[in-house]
């Protein structure tokens, strides 16, 4: 599917984006290890976490839906089922890595397979601390690439140091953990999205965080038994992040976006924007679920600096960074953003889609590093017809150039926003005037 997205007039309104991903994931994964039933509220109903959804009901779990609810009916640490068949987790990898480490340890056999985009991505990095740990795996070329197998052991605790910072090899670590004899610990330079700590956390997992000379450290003692909890999922920064530059961006407008999260591990994007000098306001500090949650006020913002993004800050604002350096284009001076390889295994290679693509509209002066990229605003938007590569995040950044271009900006393969937000283009034309 094709969509043009035009120059608009104006962007204003209020929007609450769907919910967070990353904690809607955990929410039924996590909830299907407790002992009883779990309520979750504003689930996001997208196309990775149903795959999620799918995934658990054919280990055991019963997961019902009612009046917009998700009750899961969690089956404690050891009341999965063997599956009869083959597990497709579609085009997630946070379903695929985080239930490599429940599977580690299940006595049973599993195998997993995903789509044409999954089975490219790497899998060493979580299979190699399981096999660590004791499961028995194995996987496509050397270990490196779905499908997979694994059959789970009796696991022994570790201690592993997470050099990417990897908030899906972290979890699934923690997850084994729950399995381990003795402790097991995560250390990490720089602290990854910590939602699976926190959901740990408020359902009596034996966990215990700190911080070190050596960067985070995160330890958790197996055998506790989970217990059932109520989740509101807050709004997923991600996808407001789009709207907040939507806002920033066009001339004349304003946007609040409501009840979203941000935990400091995922609003570098928004705290990014600030230093740029954008208008970004956080009202109504809230906590959900363990989790920090605020509604955003965005204003348009002609006097945007360029700014830098270093290897450390990477890790809360991974997903949005083509966004930031598409929102880059229009601040004064030379942005540059380094430490940023993982781009490169994502659903697409980014930083070569996003440059890419940014020449292809009319973005002349930007330069392809090999973990990032250097934009140098302010540039006028021309238009013309970008590749997605079937990427999300590509798809949804360039519709938001698109409303600043003089000729229009055309995407293909815009149809792949379903992964995450579904209902993307329809709030586009809620807040948007042409």
């Amino acid at each position: 599917m094709e969509i043009k997205i035009e120059k608009a007039q104006k962007v204003s309104g209020t929007l609450r984006v769907p919910s967070d991903k990353s904690i809607s994931h955990r929410a039924v994964i996590i909830s299907s290890l407790a002992d009883g039933v779990s309520t979750v509220k504003y689930f996001l109903k997208a196309g990775d976490t149903l795959t999620t959804v799918n995934a658990y009901r054919q280990l055991g779990v019963k997961i019902d839906e009612s009046e917009g609810l998700l009750f899961i009916h969690g089956v404690n640490l050891h009341g999965f089922k063997e599956p009869d068949n083959v597990i497709d987790m579609g085009n997630s990898g946070t379903t695929t890595r985080l239930t490599f480490g429940v599977l580690a340890g299940q006595k049973f056999f599993t195998c997993l397979t995903g789509d044409e985009s999954l089975r490219k991505r790497p899998m060493r990095r979580v299979l190699q601390p399981l096999k660590l740990m004791g499961a028995h795996v194995d996987a496509r070329q050397k270990g490196e690439y779905l499908p997979a197998a694994i059959r789970g052991g009796n696991l022994r605790g570790i201690e592993f140091f997470n050099e990417k910072s990897s908030a899906q090899v972290k979890s699934a670590i923690l997850l084994a953990g729950l399995y381990a004899e003795r402790r097991t610990a995560v250390i990490e330079p720089v602290m990854s999205r910590n939602h699976t700590e926190n959901m740990l956390k408020i359902m009596g997992a034996n966990i215990k965080e700190e911080f070190t000379e050596g960067g985070y450290r995160v330890q958790i003692k197996g055998g506790s038994t989970l217990k059932p909890i109520d989740i509101n999922v807050p709004a997923d920064p991600s996808s407001a992040a789009f709207f907040a530059a939507a806002a920033v961006l066009v001339p004349n407008s304003e946007i609040l976006l409501k009840d979203v999260l941000v935990n400091i591990t995922r609003d570098g994007f928004f705290r990014k924007l600030k230093q740029m000098g954008a208008n970004i306001e956080y009202i109504n500090h809230r906590t959900e679920a363990g989790e920090p949650v605020v509604d955003i006020i965005a204003k348009y913002s002609p006097d945007m600096k360029a700014v830098s993004v270093s290897k450390e800050e990477v890790p809360s604002m991974i997903d949005e960074l083509p966004l930031l350096a598409i929102v880059a284009t229009q601040a004064e001076g030379e942005t540059i953003i380094q430490g940023a390889r993982e781009l490169r295994v994502k659903e697409s290679d980014r930083i070569k889609a996003t440059v890419e693509n940014l020449k292809n509209v009319g973005v002349a002066n930007v330069e392809e590093l090999e973990d990032g990229m250097i934009i140098r605003g302010k540039t006028k938007i021309k238009g013309g017809v970008v590749n997605s590569y079937k990427d999300h995040r590509i798809a949804m950044g360039f519709s938001i150039l698109g409303l600043i271009s003089e000729e229009g900006i055309t995407i293909k393969d815009a149809d792949c926003v379903y992964i995450s937000y579904p209902e993307f283009y329809d709030h586009l034309k809620k807040v948007v005037m042409w």
